[in-house]
This record gives structure tokens, C-alpha cells and sequence, in this order.
């Protein structure tokens, strides 16, 4: 009996040696095993002189790892022992179990070996919660203080550095995150990112060679101060991510120019009809209610937004505005805009009222102080931008006569316009033709041309049609792409550039660059020579990207990773435990 119980608790479990199972029972949903120390000698831990004398035996209750599903406690019995060492100032010791427990405490090792896993992999209420469905009865407390109690490890060298920033509270507060770029482990995390932390923690690493980062100033100045000796690297995704927002502003400075050139195949079919170009705005200009409803019928149609603005001689923005209503505004947007004046208005009387300073408001409101000072001359009593009353027309008995001769098939607005003269009418003939505009605008029907490339691509779509391999993009997106080509040079020369620069990115072949920069010099695209300008002042950092294979990739990976640890703690985790969660990460 005594052999079988030996071998099912050494299968079951496993204890060091020294250590005897001598029963197992089952009590109240908990597996009982008593365990009985079996240790010939046992050193002193004071002076280390070995002893058998046995002063006394006690029992300890230790919790270990759940068997099945279900809870073990130990009931271990250990001794007491005489120091046979006359000069030794502790004359009784208990024995001591090393790799398996503490002396004075309440659980193996082993448990709280799991116990840290599962708060490493999870947080202290899911923890609690997944350690109770294994069998291990322990509080979310108990999870988080075994977890901060892991030692912290200190890399003894590091050579190439990877260095980011992450944010506490998005766009408020940020953190620093080092990874070595050799082990791809992290080392450390900073609880802010400015130059002075980042310095003074590099200088207590003389020996690091390399440092790759993003091109922020913050981390550029800390490299100077704290590692001169180290060759500062320009992360390549962050190249190409300032790269492709400075491409996005100059396709959507681009794209303004394609809109507001004449469409070629839209043309007006009775341009003949109109003799001057006072008469052309005359049948331009009308009721704005029914060109609404003509604006959103010929959108309907597939006319782009522009060429209904350029025949309708509206701005552009309008015809967006529209495009997203059902139903005609009637001055809503101007009451909504007048609402937002008086409020900013009177918010800013009240700033300066309480004793902030015009660059206080300023900062405050996102706007800049010399707005500040004009609008703290507008009054607030609600006197500026009063709409204006409208006035009763002198056309509008003769509206009914108009629309009659007009269905009646009098289209001439000059004999209609003497006709009514004789009634007494004593408006310009330009009222009738505002009022004809859109009766003839039903008898003009407009040519369905294909949509121009910009109504089918978006700014950002474009952007990406221009930065992308050439080689993987498919056949339909080529063709957008010639297209927008075609439709502006200052889009075929960003093209090339764009792919240039690309090759030059993914094949680190830097010593492309001032060949590069050199073609955007000699461009008229001016956000591209800006980012062109930040290159030649960063230019040593650059090169050394271009040219050597560190990069952030495992920074930003880590990041990421660091983000799921932030939302596993819902937010409430304080610096020290996502520290040591990220040090210690599964």
C-alpha cells in the first residue's frame, strides 16, 4: 500500500526529494495530502553547519497546484533543529524546503509560479475569475501583488536600441518603450517622453552603437544628449508614413485644379439661345428652391460636383451640401452658423472677462489671437449678421400671367417682358428671366458624360494609386491611375517621385537620395520639397536608415502589444504593474 500511495503521488504529484506523501483524502471539495519531511541533515541557515539534532516537529498548511480540477492542500510536517555550532547566535532553525517553499509562507512555488502566469496573461478580475474555474481559490489582490513581486531584469549590454513613444490617454499623455533590437526583448518603459528621461536613461548604457526612432524631436535631442556615441537611425515606416501624408496634401491641392477645369464633354446645348452675358447670369441666377431639386436630379444622373457648380455658377461646397440633404436647407445652415457666432462670441467676452489673456483664449479655442481681438469687438446683443428682411417683389401679380404665356409655348422673355410692361409691370426684364430659369431648365436637357477619375477616386485612394508598387497594383486601378496622370502633369511627375522614393525605402538604397531630393528641387510640388527640406535636416539619420536593416518594426509590434495589456486592466492598470506586465510579457 505504502509503494502504490509512493507511486501515484509521485505520478500525481511530484515532490523534491526529501519529501514523503504518506496519505491522500478527499475533505470538503479539497484533496488533503499529508506529506511528511524525511531529510537526513539539515544546514543551519545562519552558519551553514549541517545538524541532526531534532529539536521538535510542527505542521504546515500550504496551497499547491489544483490536481483535476480540484484544490490540493499540504499537510506538511517539518521539523525544528539544534545548531550543533557553539558560536552560532541561532541555537534552533527550522529545516528548510529550497525550489519548493518558503519558510514562511502559505503556497509552493509552483503555485505561485501559475499564479503569475495567469496575471501576466490576463489581469487581477479575470484572473480571479479563471483561477477559481481552475481550482485555485484566489483574489484579484493576490494576483497583482505576486505579479509586482517578480524581480525586474537588467540587460548587462545592450547594443542597438529601438525607442517609441506610446500614449497613456490618447493625444494626452505618453510613455517611452526601449526594446532591444538584438534580443527583441523590451527593456525598459519610461512614464513620459521627453528629451531629459530619455537621455538620462541612455547614459547608463555607454555602449550602445545604434538607436532607431521616429523623426520627433523629443527622442532626437535625448539620442544627443545621452548617447553621442551612437549612430541615430531614421525609422523607415515613419519615412514613408511622412512621405505619404505629404503626397495626400499635395493630390488634394492637385485635385481642386482638376475639378475647377472646364469639363470637355459637357457642353450647353442652347448657348445659342442666349445673346450676352448679361443674359447668360440673368438664366443662371433663380429660385433656389428649384435649383435644388435640379442640382440633386443631374447628381442623380452621374454629373460631378463641379460641373453642376460651373453651370449653376455656385460654389462647389453647395453642391456638396445638397448632395446630402433631402430637402432644401431654407436657411437652416445660416441659422446654425449665426448660433455658433453668438455662442464663440459670448464665450470669448466671458474669457476676457474672468482675467485670460488674448494668448490664453487663443490656446483655449484653437484659434489664433488676432481672431481673438477681432471678435472681442462684435457685440453680443445679438445684433451682427442680422439677416436681412425680404421685401414683397413687384413681380409677383405677374407671376401667374408668365406662367401661363410660358406653357402656352411663348419662350421669347423679351416679348413676354413687353406684355407685361403694358399690364404695368415696372421690374427689369432680368426678373423674368430669373423666374423663366428654371421653367426653361426642364426643356434643356443635359449631355450624361462619364464621370471624371476624380468622382470615382477618392484623395486618399489616389494617394495610395501614386505611393504603391507600380507592379502590384491591378489593371482598373492602372487605368485610374493614367488617368489622373492625364488630367494633371504636376500628378504624373508626383508619380514618378512617389515611386522612387518608395524603391529607394523598401531596397535601402540611400545613396539614391540626393539624386531624389535633387528632382523634387527641381519640381513645383511644394509640400513634397517641404518633407524634402526635413530630410536634408535630418540627413545623417536618414541615410543611416536608408542604408542600414534596424528598424522600429519591433517597437511598434510591441506597442500593439502593450495596447491589449492596457485594455486587459480596462484602462485602471497605474504605470508600475503595466511596467512590470510589459517586462515580463507571456
Amino acid at each position: 500500500m505504502h509503494e502504490e500511495l509512493t507511486m501515484e503521488g509521485t505520478t500525481l504529484l511530484p515532490l523534491p526529494e526529501g519529501l514523503r506523501m504518506t496519505e491522500l483524502r478527499h475533505q470538503e471539495n479539497v484533496l488533503i495530502v499529508e506529506v511528511l519531511s524525511e531529510q537526513a541533515r539539515v544546514r543551519c541557515p545562519l552558519c551553514g553547519q549541517e545538524s541532526t539534532s531534532v529539536h521538535s516537529r510542527y505542521l504546515r498548511r500550504l496551497k499547491d497546484v489544483p490536481c483535476g480540477g480540484q484544490a490540493v492542500c499540504l499537510h506538511l510536517r517539518v521539523r525544528k533543529f539544534f545548531c550543533q555550532n557553539q558560536q552560532c547566535s541561532r541555537h534552533i532553525f527550522t529545516e528548510r524546503l529550497p525550489n519548493f517553499v518558503e519558510p514562511w509562507a502559505q503556497m509552493t512555488y509552483r503555485l505561485v509560479q501559475a499564479l503569475q502566469a495567469i496575471g501576466l496573461a490576463t489581469s487581477g478580475s479575470l484572473g480571479a475569475r479563471l483561477a477559481s474555474r481552475l481550482g485555485v481559490a484566489t483574489s484579484w489582490m493576490t494576483i497583482l501583488r505576486r505579479v509586482m513581486a517578480l524581480a525586474t531584469p537588467d540587460p548587462h549590454s545592450v547594443t542597438t536600441l529601438g525607442i517609441d513613444d506610446f500614449s497613456f490617454k490618447r493625444g494626452r499623455k505618453f510613455g517611452t518603450i526601449l526594446v532591444d533590437l538584438s534580443t527583441h526583448q523590451v527593456i525598459d518603459l519610461l512614464p513620459e517622453r521627453s528629451a531629459e528621461s530619455a537621455a538620462e536613461w541612455l547614459r547608463r548604457y555607454p555602449e550602445i552603437q545604434y538607436i532607431s526612432r521616429d523623426r520627433g524631436k523629443d527622442y532626437a535631442q535625448g539620442a544627443n544628449s545621452g548617447a553621442p556615441q551612437a549612430t541615430q537611425i531614421s525609422d523607415r515606416f515613419h519615412l514613408m508614413q511622412n512621405f505619404v501624408k505629404a503626397v495626400e496634401a499635395e493630390v488634394e491641392r492637385c485635385y481642386k485644379y482638376i475639378q475647377q477645369a472646364p469639363s470637355p464633354d459637357l457642353k450647353d446645348p442652347n448657348s445659342g439661345q442666349r445673346t450676352s452675358d448679361s443674359d447668360e447670369a440673368d438664366y443662371l441666377s433663380g429660385n433656389k428652391q428649384e435649383m435644388f431639386e435640379q442640382v440633386k436630379d443631374l447628381l442623380a444622373h452621374g454629373h460631378s460636383a463641379a460641373e453642376v457648380a460651373k453651370q449653376f455658377a455656385i460654389p462647389v461646397r453647395r453642391v456638396y451640401h445638397w448632395k446630402a440633404r433631402e430637402d432644401y436647407p431654407a436657411g437652416e445652415v445660416k441659422r446654425t452658423k449665426r448660433a455658433d457666432l453668438l455662442e464663440r462670441c459670448e464665450h470669448i467676452h466671458q474669457l476676457r472677462a474672468a482675467g485670460f489673456s488674448n494668448q490664453e483664449i487663443a490656446e483655449q479655442l484653437a484659434i489664433s489671437e488676432r481672431t481673438v481681438r477681432r471678435w472681442q469687438k462684435r457685440r453680443v446683443d445679438g445684433t451682427i449678421n442680422q439677416p436681412r428682411r425680404k421685401r414683397s417683389g413687384s413681380f409677383g401679380p405677374y407671376a401667374p400671367y408668365v406662367l401661363s404665356r410660358w406653357q402656352q409655348g411663348e419662350w421669347s422673355v423679351d416679348r413676354i417682358f413687353q406684355e407685361i410692361q403694358a399690364q404695368g409691370f415696372s421690374g427689369s426684364v432680368r426678373t423674368v428671366y430669373r423666374f423663366v430659369k428654371p421653367l426653361r431648365q426642364d426643356f434643356m436637357p443635359l449631355p450624361h458624360p462619364p464621370p471624371r477619375v476624380t468622382s470615382r477616386v477618392t484623395i486618399q485612394n489616389a494617394t495610395w494609386l501614386l505611393v504603391r508598387p507600380s507592379e502590384s497594383l491591378k489593371a482598373d486601378e492602372k487605368a485610374d491611375l493614367e488617368e489622373l496622370c492625364h488630367a494633371s502633369p504636376e500628378l504624373a511627375t508626383l508619380s514618378l517621385l512617389a515611386q522612387s522614393f518608395g524603391k529607394m525605402v523598401r531596397g535601402r538604397e540611400g545613396h539614391r537620395l540626393a539624386d531624389w531630393m535633387k528632382q523634387v528641387r527641381e519640381s513645383s510640388l511644394r509640400h513634397i520639397k517641404r518633407f524634402a527640406s526635413g530630410l536634408q535636416r535630418d540627413q545623417a539619420e536618414v541615410l543611416a536608415g536608408l542604408t542600414h536593416s534596424f528598424s522600429n518594426g519591433q517597437v511598434e509590434g510591441f506597442v500593439n502589444k502593450l495596447k491589449l495589456i492596457k485594455r486587459q486592466g480596462y484602462g485602471r492598470a497605474l504605470f508600475r504593474l503595466l511596467r512590470q506586465c510589459m517586462l515580463h510579457t507571456l
